[in-house]
């Protein structure tokens, strides 16, 4: 599965007030899920569990940010965003990106750790310390774990990828992004040899057995394909 062959350009708007902290964390997951799922509607069920809530209370919430402006929400089909809650979405990503990577470069803080840091920190912060964040840290593209940061003028540039489980055999990759950002996947990731930008080559892909092998510096791992699809990487054979 090849994800997002060309550089894509996602536009947001900007111009709206500072809502809840609830509202946020719904926009900025039906944003990320919809993009994993390539545009497809986000599920309540889905929702819920991301969330750690009820499906009532997500079908009650998805009524909310309908009525707002900020989804359009199908009962027993799913919800997708507007333009004013794309545009919100993205500006909640991109204060959560930043000081992840902002926590990274000044205080030392390690890829496992920043994650529930910025979560706690990114309804906090106004959206001009954001932009002097985001200047004092030369313009970044993305974020400690490869996630694209969103510009402030709402535009955000994804790098094309292909997720590890569908990189083809003795092709030489990068790995550019990681999906999961659970401590314990990501602490895994670096015991294995595979921190963000190693790079590595598949040896075997065994998809019967639901297996892949690859070589790294550190030496020859076997990923399970579930954890090879939370993976992207681009070529690194030049």
């Amino acid at each position: 599965m090849k994800l997002a062959p060309t550089i894509a350009i996602v536009r947001a708007h900007w111009s709206i007030e500072l809502p809840s902290l609830t509202i946020e964390n719904y926009v900025k997951t039906i944003f990320e899920m919809c993009a994993s799922q390539n545009g497809q509607l986000a599920l309540t069920g889905k929702l819920a569990v991301a969330l750690g809530v009820s499906p009532g209370t997500v079908t009650s919430m998805l009524k909310t940010l309908s009525d707002s402006g900020l989804a359009r929400y199908t009962p027993y089909e799913g919800v997708e965003l507007t333009d004013a809650g794309r545009g919100l979405a993205l500006r909640v990503l991109r204060r959560h990106r930043l000081i992840e990577l902002f926590l990274v470069r000044t205080l030392n803080l390690t890829w496992d750790e920043v994650h529930d840091e910025a979560e706690n920190m990114e309804h906090a912060v106004s959206d001009l310390l954001v932009d002097r964040i985001d200047e004092f840290l030369g313009r970044p593209g993305s974020d400690p774990h490869g996630d694209p940061i969103p510009r402030a003028d709402g535009t955000m540039e994804i790098p094309p990828s292909t997720r590890l489980d569908a990189w083809p055999v003795e092709r030489p990759f990068q790995l550019v992004r990681v999906t999961d950002q659970s401590s314990e996947f990501l602490r895994y990731l670096v015991e294995v040899g595979l921190p963000l930008g190693a790079q590595a080559r598949v040896t075997n892909n065994r998809l019967e057995a639901g297996t892949i092998t690859i070589v790294t510096a550190s030496g020859t791992t076997t990923l399970a394909a579930s954890a090879a699809q939370k993976l992207l990487v681009a070529d690194a054979s030049s």
